[in-house]
């Protein structure tokens, strides 16, 4: 029986779900376009109410942290005690396998966005069509492995024989259905049930409330295992190395271009305009930093004195702004970043307080560096 979603071959007749208003050719040509846009905002609000109710009718049991557990231990991570004698084995037994996910249809579209949700926050998965299982794929699942299935009825012949085979195995499964009482939870070593959800669609044929209902069970698993696994803002650089989310997770030190004692002045407090402007030259390279940093007698950063402030100078003083001491016109105490600031800190600061230059000093206060606007756009993780 190869259905799309359980419940689309089934025979339900309409409830619940969005009342249908079909609108005729005569009408839609009659009907001013305002009020027929009304009437579609209305209904798309519905729907978005119909799947918000269905989310949040989800109830976190028991099962939920056993299942939890089920998946720490079988990716290699401590789970702690766990209720119930056949899962005590489980986790005795098992500790370096993977998530292997499978459904069929619209449940297995939300199956393949929960494994890349696990795969994505530290836990190993990947996906198995649970026909294709049956004629060769299950070599996919090692024992050791956990596999959860994903099945709104609950009584699709093909996901009823991988659970069968499954359990023959003795490889531990994760149901989650509609309704609790259905051959899959009956098979499943834990079962999930996101309840009896009325569709969003006015025929409540079309998954649409119920996929939605899975997709946020499968995320909320998936997020609290990350959690319990103490998944950290390295791990996920690790596994997102590419693409914008990589670069807003690198350090600033790996992402900044000027740097102390290579081309990045500093002055000391007493320094004037003339003598900032000659550090600056010398420190000269292929790039030219925006501003000069400025520090007290100690070496601790005191203030950025920038191209901006110099324009203003000379525009207001003439060659004599030459003779200005720095520290009177050097914005003291400026922004800054740490040397465990990632590059997102660094966009924040400029977008929110609209400055160009940002120093990055170490845990004494001390500058190591700046990142600016440049290095922010060369990475692409803001626009020019």
């Amino acid at each position: 029986m190869n259905q799309a979603h359980e419940h689309a071959a089934s025979s339900r007749a309409p409830r619940r779900g969005v009342p249908a208003r079909p609108v005729t050719p005569s009408e839609a040509g009659s009907e001013p376009v305002s009020s027929l846009r009304d009437d579609d905002a209305q209904f798309a609000r519905q729907v978005l109410r119909t799947e918000a109710q269905a989310i949040e009718r989800v109830g976190i049991t028991p099962e939920f942290h056993r299942a939890v557990d089920l998946i720490l231990a079988a990716t290699g991570t401590p789970a702690g005690t766990a209720d119930g004698d056949k899962l005590k084995v489980t986790l005795r037994t098992f500790g370096q396998g993977s998530v292997v996910v499978s459904g069929l249809g619209k449940s297995g579209l939300i199956g393949q966005k929960i494994s890349a949700t696990l795969t994505s926050t530290g836990t190993p998965s990947h996906f198995l069509h649970p026909t294709e299982a049956m004629h060769g794929d299950l070599g996919k699942v090692r024992r050791g492995d956990v596999v959860v299935i994903l099945s709104f009825g609950g009584n699709t012949d093909e996901v009823v024989s991988l659970a069968a085979v499954l359990r023959q195995d003795e490889v531990p499964a994760i149901a989650i259905v509609g309704k609790p009482d259905c051959d899959l939870a009956r098979l499943a070593t834990v079962s999930l049930s996101i309840g009896d959800v009325a569709e969003a669609c006015p025929l409540n044929l079309a998954p649409t409330a119920s996929t939605t209902a899975m997709l946020a069970l499968g995320d909320a698993l998936a997020l609290t295992v990350s959690r319990r696994r103490s998944f950290g803002v390295d791990d996920f650089r690790k596994v997102h190395p590419g693409g914008a989310l990589g670069k807003q997770l690198m350090s600033v030190v790996d992402a900044m271009r000027f740097r102390v004692d290579q081309n990045l002045p500093l002055v000391t407090r007493d320094s004037t305009v003339g003598q900032a402007i000659e550090a600056d030259t010398t420190a000269r390279s292929t790039r030219r930093a925006g501003a000069v940093l400025v520090v007290d007698t100690a070496g601790r950063l005191a203030g950025i004195f920038t191209d901006g402030d110099l324009r203003r100078l000379l525009i207001e003083h003439g060659h004599d702004a030459l003779n200005i001491p720095v520290e009177s016109v050097m914005t003291a105490n400026p922004r800054r970043l740490v040397s465990t600031s990632l590059v997102r800190d660094a966009v924040q600061l400029v977008r929110e307080f609209r400055i160009d230059e940002v120093p990055v000093v170490d845990e004494d206060g001390k500058p190591l560096g700046m990142i600016d606007v440049q290095d922010l756009i060369a990475l692409k993780v803001i626009e020019d």
